[in-house]
Protein backbone atom coordinates (compact mmCIF):
# COMPACT_ATOMS: atom_id res chain seq x y z
CA UNK A 1 0.00 0.00 0.00
CA UNK A 2 1.11 3.45 -0.76
CA UNK A 3 -0.12 5.03 2.78
CA UNK A 4 -2.24 5.08 5.38
CA UNK A 5 -6.37 4.43 4.61
CA UNK A 6 -6.80 7.72 6.73
CA UNK A 7 -6.71 11.93 7.57
CA UNK A 8 -2.56 11.71 8.43
CA UNK A 9 -4.30 14.08 11.47
CA UNK A 10 -5.68 11.41 12.75
CA UNK A 11 -4.02 9.13 14.64
CA UNK A 12 -4.34 5.51 13.99
CA UNK A 13 -3.44 2.73 16.89
CA UNK A 14 -1.45 -0.72 15.45
CA UNK A 15 -0.80 -4.16 16.83
CA UNK A 16 2.97 -4.32 17.36
CA UNK A 17 3.36 -7.95 18.74
CA UNK A 18 1.11 -8.29 22.11
CA UNK A 19 1.11 -4.18 22.20
CA UNK A 20 -0.36 -1.08 20.69
CA UNK A 21 1.77 1.85 19.07
CA UNK A 22 0.21 5.23 18.21
CA UNK A 23 1.01 6.19 14.44
CA UNK A 24 2.07 8.75 14.34
CA UNK A 25 3.18 10.04 17.34
CA UNK A 26 5.04 6.53 18.89
CA UNK A 27 3.03 6.17 22.28
CA UNK A 28 2.51 2.63 23.54
CA UNK A 29 -1.08 1.07 25.21
CA UNK A 30 -1.31 -2.73 25.81
CA UNK A 31 -2.06 -5.08 25.78
CA UNK A 32 -3.70 -5.37 22.91
CA UNK A 33 -7.34 -6.62 23.82
CA UNK A 34 -10.49 -5.47 22.57
CA UNK A 35 -11.22 -4.96 26.34
CA UNK A 36 -8.73 -2.51 26.32
CA UNK A 37 -9.17 0.49 23.72
CA UNK A 38 -6.69 2.92 23.79
CA UNK A 39 -7.10 6.20 25.50
CA UNK A 40 -8.45 9.46 23.79
CA UNK A 41 -11.01 7.90 22.16
CA UNK A 42 -13.78 7.02 20.87
CA UNK A 43 -11.98 4.14 18.84
CA UNK A 44 -13.26 1.30 16.56
CA UNK A 45 -11.28 -1.69 16.06
CA UNK A 46 -9.45 -3.07 13.23
CA UNK A 47 -9.80 -6.91 12.68
CA UNK A 48 -8.08 -9.07 9.88
CA UNK A 49 -9.82 -12.14 9.82
CA UNK A 50 -11.07 -11.96 13.16
CA UNK A 51 -7.55 -10.89 14.74
CA UNK A 52 -7.55 -7.34 16.81
CA UNK A 53 -4.76 -5.94 14.33
CA UNK A 54 -5.47 -2.07 15.59
CA UNK A 55 -7.68 0.82 16.25
CA UNK A 56 -8.75 3.46 14.50
CA UNK A 57 -11.37 6.64 14.61
CA UNK A 58 -14.83 6.58 13.75
CA UNK A 59 -15.49 6.54 9.71
CA UNK A 60 -12.39 4.88 9.00
CA UNK A 61 -12.30 2.40 6.06
CA UNK A 62 -12.41 -0.74 7.95
CA UNK A 63 -11.07 -3.16 5.83
CA UNK A 64 -8.60 -1.05 4.27
CA UNK A 65 -7.18 0.35 7.91
CA UNK A 66 -7.06 -3.14 9.27
CA UNK A 67 -4.91 -4.07 6.47
CA UNK A 68 -2.69 -1.05 6.86
CA UNK A 69 -1.99 -1.73 10.27
CA UNK A 70 -1.39 -4.63 10.46
CA UNK A 71 1.53 -4.36 7.84
CA UNK A 72 3.01 -1.02 9.29
CA UNK A 73 2.84 -3.45 12.55
CA UNK A 74 4.65 -6.01 11.10
CA UNK A 75 6.98 -3.28 9.71
CA UNK A 76 7.92 -1.76 13.11
CA UNK A 77 8.62 -5.35 14.11
CA UNK A 78 11.24 -5.95 11.63
CA UNK A 79 13.06 -2.86 12.38
CA UNK A 80 13.27 -3.44 15.96
CA UNK A 81 14.38 -6.74 15.50
CA UNK A 82 16.87 -5.59 13.04
CA UNK A 83 18.19 -2.94 15.36
CA UNK A 84 18.37 -5.07 18.35
CA UNK A 85 20.47 -7.81 16.85
CA UNK A 86 22.61 -5.12 15.27
CA UNK A 87 23.36 -4.01 18.62
CA UNK A 88 23.60 -7.34 20.21
CA UNK A 89 26.12 -8.23 17.85
CA UNK A 90 27.96 -5.57 18.41
CA UNK A 91 28.22 -6.01 22.15
CA UNK A 92 29.35 -9.46 21.26
CA UNK A 93 31.72 -8.72 19.35
CA UNK A 94 33.32 -6.45 22.36
CA UNK A 95 33.00 -8.95 24.75
CA UNK A 96 34.77 -11.83 22.19
CA UNK A 97 37.66 -9.27 21.60
CA UNK A 98 38.35 -8.75 25.46
CA UNK A 99 38.41 -12.62 26.02
CA UNK A 100 40.60 -12.98 23.23
CA UNK A 101 43.09 -10.26 24.98
CA UNK A 102 43.04 -11.75 28.58
CA UNK A 103 43.41 -15.44 26.73
CA UNK A 104 47.06 -13.84 25.30
CA UNK A 105 48.09 -11.88 28.51
CA UNK A 106 47.13 -15.08 30.24
CA UNK A 107 49.28 -17.27 27.74
CA UNK A 108 52.15 -15.23 28.39
CA UNK A 109 52.73 -15.85 31.85
CA UNK A 110 49.47 -14.04 34.12
CA UNK A 111 47.80 -16.94 35.87
CA UNK A 112 45.87 -14.08 37.96
CA UNK A 113 44.00 -13.90 34.59
CA UNK A 114 42.64 -17.29 34.99
CA UNK A 115 39.30 -16.27 36.79
CA UNK A 116 38.47 -13.27 34.92
CA UNK A 117 38.62 -15.34 31.69
CA UNK A 118 35.90 -17.35 33.12
CA UNK A 119 33.87 -14.44 33.87
CA UNK A 120 34.60 -12.77 30.24
CA UNK A 121 33.82 -16.23 29.23
CA UNK A 122 30.29 -16.36 30.78
CA UNK A 123 29.76 -12.47 29.61
CA UNK A 124 30.30 -14.02 25.97
CA UNK A 125 27.98 -16.90 26.29
CA UNK A 126 25.14 -14.25 28.13
CA UNK A 127 25.33 -11.95 25.17
CA UNK A 128 25.89 -14.66 22.37
CA UNK A 129 22.22 -16.52 24.04
CA UNK A 130 20.79 -13.05 24.13
CA UNK A 131 21.52 -12.64 20.18
CA UNK A 132 20.18 -16.00 18.82
CA UNK A 133 17.23 -15.14 20.81
CA UNK A 134 16.31 -12.33 18.78
CA UNK A 135 18.02 -13.59 15.53
CA UNK A 136 16.22 -17.17 15.50
CA UNK A 137 12.45 -17.67 15.93
CA UNK A 138 11.41 -19.50 18.44
CA UNK A 139 10.56 -23.34 16.89
CA UNK A 140 8.75 -24.25 20.30
CA UNK A 141 4.94 -23.75 20.21
CA UNK A 142 2.84 -22.10 23.23
CA UNK A 143 1.41 -24.69 25.81
CA UNK A 144 -0.51 -24.56 29.07
CA UNK A 145 2.73 -23.64 31.62
CA UNK A 146 2.44 -22.72 35.60
CA UNK A 147 4.06 -19.47 36.43
CA UNK A 148 5.34 -20.87 40.01
CA UNK A 149 6.99 -23.33 38.15
CA UNK A 150 8.87 -21.69 35.63
CA UNK A 151 10.02 -18.66 38.14
CA UNK A 152 11.58 -21.27 40.42
CA UNK A 153 13.66 -22.03 37.60
CA UNK A 154 14.25 -18.17 36.09
CA UNK A 155 13.57 -16.15 39.09
CA UNK A 156 15.53 -18.66 41.90
CA UNK A 157 16.26 -15.90 45.12
CA UNK A 158 12.94 -14.13 44.75
CA UNK A 159 10.49 -13.53 46.93
CA UNK A 160 7.63 -15.22 45.01
CA UNK A 161 3.61 -14.52 45.82
CA UNK A 162 1.76 -16.47 42.82
CA UNK A 163 -1.94 -17.68 42.95
CA UNK A 164 -2.08 -21.77 42.04
CA UNK A 165 -4.18 -20.69 39.61
CA UNK A 166 -1.76 -18.70 37.21
CA UNK A 167 -0.85 -20.35 34.10
CA UNK A 168 -0.16 -18.68 31.08
CA UNK A 169 -0.22 -20.09 27.69
CA UNK A 170 3.48 -19.51 26.20
CA UNK A 171 6.08 -21.35 24.49
CA UNK A 172 7.87 -22.67 27.97
CA UNK A 173 11.63 -22.02 26.96
CA UNK A 174 10.92 -18.08 25.70
CA UNK A 175 8.37 -17.47 28.81
CA UNK A 176 11.90 -18.84 30.95
CA UNK A 177 14.11 -16.72 29.34
CA UNK A 178 12.00 -13.79 29.39
CA UNK A 179 11.77 -14.06 32.97
CA UNK A 180 15.10 -14.33 33.74
CA UNK A 181 16.23 -11.75 31.80
CA UNK A 182 13.80 -9.52 34.04
CA UNK A 183 14.98 -11.09 37.05
CA UNK A 184 18.39 -10.19 36.30
CA UNK A 185 17.31 -6.44 34.98
CA UNK A 186 15.72 -5.60 38.21
CA UNK A 187 18.32 -6.48 40.41
CA UNK A 188 18.13 -10.35 40.82
CA UNK A 189 18.14 -12.18 44.38
CA UNK A 190 15.99 -9.96 46.89
CA UNK A 191 13.69 -8.53 44.35
CA UNK A 192 9.63 -9.72 44.47
CA UNK A 193 7.53 -11.16 41.92
CA UNK A 194 3.62 -11.31 42.34
CA UNK A 195 0.29 -12.26 39.80
CA UNK A 196 -3.07 -10.97 39.26
CA UNK A 197 -5.73 -11.34 36.51
CA UNK A 198 -7.28 -9.07 34.24
CA UNK A 199 -9.54 -10.60 31.86
CA UNK A 200 -8.13 -12.66 29.70
CA UNK A 201 -4.32 -12.05 30.94
CA UNK A 202 -1.92 -12.50 33.92
CA UNK A 203 -0.26 -9.40 35.18
CA UNK A 204 3.30 -10.33 36.43
CA UNK A 205 4.43 -7.79 38.99
CA UNK A 206 8.04 -7.86 39.00
CA UNK A 207 9.61 -5.30 41.49
CA UNK A 208 13.11 -4.15 42.48
CA UNK A 209 15.77 -6.15 44.62
CA UNK A 210 17.88 -4.19 46.77
CA UNK A 211 21.07 -4.74 44.84
CA UNK A 212 19.88 -3.17 41.62
CA UNK A 213 22.17 -1.88 39.40
CA UNK A 214 22.70 -0.40 35.88
CA UNK A 215 23.26 -3.35 33.47
CA UNK A 216 27.08 -3.67 32.17
CA UNK A 217 25.04 -4.04 28.71
CA UNK A 218 21.78 -1.87 28.86
CA UNK A 219 20.79 -4.10 25.63
CA UNK A 220 20.31 -7.22 27.90
CA UNK A 221 17.57 -5.03 30.28
CA UNK A 222 14.68 -3.50 28.91
CA UNK A 223 15.36 -3.85 24.95
CA UNK A 224 15.70 -7.94 25.66
CA UNK A 225 12.63 -8.66 27.82
CA UNK A 226 10.76 -6.27 26.01
CA UNK A 227 11.28 -8.20 22.73
CA UNK A 228 10.49 -11.11 24.62
CA UNK A 229 7.79 -10.06 26.17
CA UNK A 230 5.85 -8.72 23.63
CA UNK A 231 7.14 -10.30 20.52
CA UNK A 232 8.06 -13.65 21.46
CA UNK A 233 5.36 -14.42 24.05
CA UNK A 234 2.38 -11.90 22.47
CA UNK A 235 1.91 -10.45 25.57
CA UNK A 236 3.31 -6.41 26.62
CA UNK A 237 5.39 -4.90 29.04
CA UNK A 238 4.49 -2.21 30.88
CA UNK A 239 7.53 -0.38 32.28
CA UNK A 240 5.33 2.94 33.74
CA UNK A 241 6.17 2.06 37.29
CA UNK A 242 9.58 3.82 39.40
CA UNK A 243 10.27 0.55 40.74
CA UNK A 244 8.64 -2.35 39.06
CA UNK A 245 7.66 -3.59 35.52
CA UNK A 246 4.38 -5.26 34.66
CA UNK A 247 4.41 -7.92 32.44
CA UNK A 248 1.15 -9.05 30.58
CA UNK A 249 0.59 -12.62 29.74
CA UNK A 250 -2.18 -14.38 27.86
CA UNK A 251 -4.04 -16.79 30.33
CA UNK A 252 -5.07 -20.23 30.09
Amino acid sequence: MNGPPRDEREPLWVRVGGGLEEVPGGARHGPADPEFPPPGGPWVPLRVEGHLVGWGRPGVMPRKAARWAREEGQRLLRERQAYLTRRLGHKLRSAVLGLQESARLASFGRPELMELLYEQARDVVRRAQALETVALSSADAPRAVVLGAVLSLAAPGAVCSLPNEAIVHAPEPALVEALSRAYEWLGGPGSSVRAHRVGSWWCVDVEAGPQRRPLPVPELGEPLVRYLVDVVLEGWLDVGFPDRVRIYLPAV
